[in-house]
């Protein structure tokens, strides 16, 4: 039990240097992915830029401006991603130092920066749908 300035005593659970590290193989996978749309992303611009150039469209710049939000949102998440491990780090350097305290106030940042990632990560996806019904339409349009 820790005393807290109030005089309240709250349970903490101990956490030791195996608990951030199992963080590890998570946050890699998902820098991964993150990494992999960006790259379908990167792909995806360059192909719409040269339809524009060819073909000026409503619709095609409507859909690189999504694309630009998009880029912007995955920037986030690799940072948050990215935050999260190097904060998984610093927290085993603290455990390793015996600063028990300051361990897990690290570990709990790193978990919030984590969950930020998976935040942005959700938002991606939704704004990816919202790019792709775009297309739907436009497709749509050209049906009819």
């Amino acid at each position: 039990m820790n005393l807290y300035p109030s005089g309240q005593y709250i349970h903490m659970p101990e956490i030791s240097l195996t608990t951030p590290a199992l963080l590890f193989p998570a946050v890699s996978l998902l820098l991964v992915a993150y990494t992999n749309r960006f790259n379908a992303i990167s792909s995806r611009i360059r192909a719409m830029s040269a339809a524009y150039k060819a073909t000026p469209s409503d619709s095609l710049m409507a859909q690189i401006q999504s694309l630009r939000k998009r880029v912007k949102i995955i920037q986030y998440m690799q940072g948050f991603g990215v935050g999260s491990l190097f904060l998984c780090v610093a927290c085993m350097f603290a455990l390793f130092a015996g600063k028990l305290f300051l361990g897990k106030l690290v570990f709990a940042v790193s978990l919030i920066s984590m969950l930020l990632s998976l935040g942005y990560s959700l938002w991606e996806v939704m704004v990816s749908g919202q790019a792709l019904n775009l297309e739907l339409n436009e497709l749509e349009s050209k049906a009819e």
